[in-house]
């Protein structure tokens, strides 16, 4: 038998609702620090670059850093962190006094 997105217990309402509490965590980033894509989703990491990579709604993309403090995004995203007073080390971002607590 052929399985369908209805037949999914986890089907596009799922996917949909997920998708918008990785944004409504992007969106609630406050300028001046960052979180990584595992404090995003800890149990989906790579979701959220894709989500954030796919989405057509405007939301601080650059907040999102990897784990060891690098930028996906390269020198734009360095820039832009830069501009609002994110602590960079090294061309990473000093995760010990940029990463939001919690």
């Amino acid at each position: 038998m052929l399985r369908t997105h209805a037949d999914v217990p986890d089907g596009p309402a799922a996917a949909r609702a997920r998708t918008a509490r990785i944004l409504d965590r992007v969106r609630a980033i406050p300028a001046g620090f960052v979180r990584t894509y595992g404090d995003i989703d800890p149990k989906a990491p790579r979701l959220v670059g894709r989500v954030l990579a796919t989405t057509t709604e405007r939301v601080p993309w650059h907040r999102v850093v990897r784990a060891d403090g690098s930028m996906a995004m390269g020198e734009e995203q360095l820039a832009r962190l830069r501009r609002e007073g994110v602590p960079v080390r090294g061309g990473r971002v000093d995760l010990r006094r940029a990463r939001v607590p919690g």
